[in-house]
């Protein structure tokens, strides 16, 4: 599997995962499995709440943080959004674990989770309520108006939203992903609160800007953003047909778009024996792998095939080679956004289009998360080179074409049966998510047997 370099900050979730992992030396089946009844039990020793002192990344405390800011910019904001999509920055007034930042950015940060936000005002719900913007997702950006201005190190944060009370859906991927050896993003649980509401429970994650991009890869690269209304689509050699397709996140001192033009011509217009004879002279192939597989695995439809669109490209400057990089796990472990999909409806599946999540693939009304109906060995592996592109997905050239060759396809195949073994059958997966129940137990956000449920459906993923 290919290795991405770790934030410095030592985390606790990453530390006991990386003894398991020692101590399991590859695959060991032996390993602890997790149950509904050990999650209520809270045998874990309570962390406390993250204090000034505590690292902003730790993720094994619960986080404060709260915001404010004025109201008439916020309705303007919201206004503008319902009118024409677009997301503006207003300021606002920062403390996270005690510590106070003025002048902060914030802005609204998501797509289809935002559908319908500002209409619930004139009474047509919406997926969230603007009423209530301790529950919206937002990019709180330190530096926006305040040059240099951070918190440790960070310039930016996310708040993430989620369909589930205690977001562990997410949480547990972000750290599964980067169990695999692909470029994560590091999670905290959060008491977030506005202008002075009630906290509720919410993740946060790191952004995927410049900092993290140093971090993960190299720090004279381009980091490219997949936007929602886009694909990965050849639309010519004019950068201005790329605006809303794709938009350079980070590494704005190789600010071009040359490179990823080029790479979308030969992934969408080569012929197959050239796409197959030079991809890995475009694409890390390995990484790619992974990462098909562990969104399988994962079973996270809202991919780079999904309805979001939701990746970035990550352009080493020196090997002139992309990187699938991956983004936007809310929805990972079978959750959907509003219940959408009622029973026999939609099959949920990764590469192979295979229907998992109970009976018929089919996600049950009301229910946040859906186990697989078999494990992912049984439900999860699909036939050698099957296209992307099951109900509420969109097919991806790459996907679609990598898969169709036989050699890549059998790639795909032995990564999804190693990772499954390495991270499920060991009980590494297991091993996250005690850890991050501890962290959420240690708190009144959400109650004991709201944790137990949804941990309990995601553990079910595991097979032990």
């Amino acid at each position: 599997m290919p290795s991405v370099s770790n934030p410095p900050a030592i985390q606790l979730r990453r530390l006991v995962v990386a003894i398991a992992t020692i101590i399991s030396v590859g695959l060991v089946a032996s390993a602890c499995g997790f149950t509904a009844d050990e999650a209520a039990a809270g045998d874990v020793a309570a962390p406390a709440t993250a204090t000034a002192d505590v690292s902003v990344m730790d993720p094994s405390v619960v986080h404060d943080i709260t915001v404010s800011f004025d109201e008439d910019a916020y309705d303007a904001m919201i206004d503008t959004y319902a009118a024409a999509g677009d997301k503006e920055w207003i300021e606002a007034t920062v403390m996270i674990d005690g510590v106070t930042y003025e002048q902060v950015g914030l802005r609204l940060k998501g797509n289809s989770s935002l559908r319908g936000l500002g209409n619930d005002r004139a009474g047509e719900a919406g997926t969230l309520s603007a009423d209530d913007p301790s529950g919206l997702p937002w990019l709180i950006r330190f530096d926006k108006y305040v040059e240099g201005q951070n918190h440790e190190g960070l310039y930016d944060v996310v708040i993430r939203s989620n369909n589930t009370e205690t977001s562990l859906n997410e949480a547990v991927a972000l750290d599964l992903l980067e169990l695999a050896g692909l470029a994560s993003q590091n999670a905290i649980a959060v008491a977030f609160s506005v202008n002075g509401s009630e906290s509720t429970l919410r993740l946060a994650i790191e952004h995927p800007d410049d900092v993290w991009m140093d971090d993960n890869f190299a720090d004279d690269g381009a980091l490219y953003k997949a936007e929602s209304t886009g694909d990965y689509s050849y639309r010519g050699d004019d950068p201005e047909a790329y605006d809303e397709v794709f938009d350079q996140e980070s590494g704005k001192d190789n600010e071009d778009l040359t490179p990823l033009i080029e790479f979308l011509d030969f992934i969408n217009n080569a012929d197959d024996v050239t796409f197959n004879a030079e991809l890995a002279d475009h694409l890390d192939i390995e990484s790619f792998t992974t990462y098909l597989a562990m969104q399988d695995l994962i079973d996270n439809f809202d991919d780079i095939n999904g309805p979001g669109n939701n990746s970035y490209l990550y352009y080493d400057s020196d090997t002139e080679i992309f990187t699938v990089v991956a983004w936007d796990h809310n929805l990972a472990f079978g959750v959907r956004n509003n219940d959408a999909f009622g029973p026999g409806e939609a099959p949920i599946g990764g590469p192979g289009g295979t229907p998992i999540g109970g009976p018929g693939g089919a996600q049950p009304p009301g229910a946040g998360l859906q186990p697989p109906a078999g494990g992912p060995a049984e439900a999860q592996l699909p036939e050698a080179g099957l296209p992307v592109g099951g109900p509420g997905e969109q097919a991806n050239v790459l996907v679609d074409r990598f898969l169709a060759n036989p050699e890549f396809s059998v790639l795909y195949d032995t990564a999804l049966v190693e990772l499954d073994a390495s991270l499920y059958e060991s009980g590494i997966a297991a091993e996250v998510l005690t850890t991050w129940v501890s962290v959420l137990e240690a708190s009144d956000l959400v109650t004991t047997g709201t944790i137990a449920e949804e941990s309990a459906q995601i553990a079910a993923y595991f097979g032990n």
